[in-house]
């Protein structure tokens, strides 16, 4: 008997052996950290629970950036992901990497599934799209820029709760309120460059570059040294000098300082509501961007931020067929609509938009919805989207010259006349490389 059940032992675990390996994996490598961490692992768990032929693995390369250079790397030596997220600003990079992805349109035809583009945000769709109409990559986790403010720091320093600043003289009001009140770090922002020059420039209906800011051409050129821009640049700066606008670091370092309590109000991702939701021991309010209120056709809407999912090339057609599965899970109305309201995120399609509209989550947590009405606005061909290449190294110039403003060593127009000059090197280097 002992034998047979040993044998019978040998045979199950034999047939579990199999059926593990006949699962076929798919890796995802991504760069989401904290609670966006927790819910990529969540709807990778979901999603292998839903069906027995395909594991979905979820794996943190470190930042957009580092992410993005461990792809390239990875892909020469024929190593690469089968997923990879990948930042907007990248998007015209990974556009122009031929022969290393394979658009989503064509992964989902070929797998036979359902992939209608019209189905998403037009504003989503739109800037993930060639000029052909094939859409290059998948929606995932969209965002925009939004103001958060501290309820409770706005009540003690006299100011309504109800209501945000709407205007920057109003920024700059509540912000000398709240410094009164003894607050140290009334204002802050997160992604500086994408929050008060690209996400300000189409907000305000002006051009962040020609050719409608990259999605005409190659050849765009930066034009942030504008009156407009200058303006807006030396109003922080002033608040700085005045101890108004407190600088906290680059991406979204700044952020911590918010859910601390540590500064009152922020303009960052509609992403970051998760964490805030999550961990902030206060009222809190979300708000659109600050505007100003004598430029002609503002507020007009945000662009896109967060990343999309990039399918790389090289790969097995049943590979394909579960990368595909995977979007289409991921698509439903349910899961986006899920996503959304955990995160901040956009739900990147008008369904899951409408289911939860219709779910009330809206009217139970004001202002959840402040992301996807500054995003489905009428757009113009000022603010599209922004999508030029070698954008990583112009964010990083961005960054660079704007912190020269913030500690006094350099004047608006000069930072940004800089910010012109070289970043429009970059571009050119992007051009030459990219003819074809």
């Amino acid at each position: 008997m002992r034998f047979k059940t040993l044998a019978l032992t040998t045979a199950l675990a034999a047939t579990l052996a199999t059926t593990a390996q006949a699962q076929t994996e798919i890796q995802w490598w991504h760069s989401m950290t904290a609670v966006n961490g927790e819910w990529v692992n969540d709807l990778a768990k979901q999603f292998n629970e839903s069906q027995k032929e395909y594991k979905i693995v979820p794996t943190f390369k470190g930042t957009y950036d580092e992410s993005m250079t461990a792809s390239i790397a990875a892909f020469r030596s024929g190593n690469a992901p089968h997923i990879l997220q990948v930042f907007e600003v990248g998007t015209a990079t990974m556009q122009a990497s031929k022969g290393a992805v394979i658009p989503v349109g064509q992964v989902m035809k070929d797998a036979g599934e359902k992939f209608d583009p019209a189905a998403y945000i037009p504003a989503v769709a739109g800037y993930y799209t060639a000029p052909n109409g094939q859409m290059l990559s998948f929606p995932f986790n969209s965002s925009t820029t939004i103001f958060y403010f501290n309820k409770d720091a706005f009540k003690a320093a006299g100011l309504p709760t109800d209501k945000a600043p709407t205007t920057w003289p109003e920024v700059v009001n509540a912000a000398a309120k709240l410094k009164a009140s003894g607050h140290k770090c009334p204002f802050t922002t997160a992604w500086q460059n994408w929050t008060q020059v690209e996400s300000f420039s189409a907000w305000h209906n002006v051009e962040f570059a020609t050719k409608g800011n990259g999605l005409q051409g190659l050849d765009a050129r930066l034009k942030v040294n504008s009156p407009l821009h200058v303006r807006h640049i030396e109003n922080l700066a002033n608040m700085a000098k005045q101890g108004l606008f407190i600088y906290k670091g680059r991406g979204n370092v700044p952020e911590a300082s918010f859910v601390s309590g540590e500064c009152a109000m922020i303009n960052t991702s509609s992403g970051f509501y998760g964490n805030v939701a999550k961990n902030a021991k206060f009222a809190y309010g979300l708000a659109p961007l600050p505007y100003y209120q004598d430029v002609a056709g503002a507020p007009q809407n945000t662009v896109i931020g967060g990343a999309s999912l990039w399918v790389m090339s090289g790969k097995k057609p049943a590979e394909y067929k579960g990368v595909a599965k995977f979007f289409s899970f991921i698509s439903t109305p349910e899961v986006q609509s899920a996503s959304h309201k955990r995160t901040g995120y956009l739900p990147v399609t008008m369904a899951s938009y409408k289911l939860t509209e219709d779910s009330g989550f809206y009217k139970q947590n004001p202002g959840t919805d402040v992301a996807v009405t500054q995003m489905i606005r009428k757009v113009t061909d000022k603010s599209r989207g922004i999508r030029l290449g070698n954008y990583v190294q112009i964010r990083a110039i961005e960054d660079e010259e704007l912190e020269q403003v913030w500690n006094g060593k350099k004047t608006a127009q000069e930072a940004l006349d800089s910010v012109v000059k070289r970043g429009n090197e970059q571009l050119e280097r992007f051009q030459k490389a990219n003819k074809s």
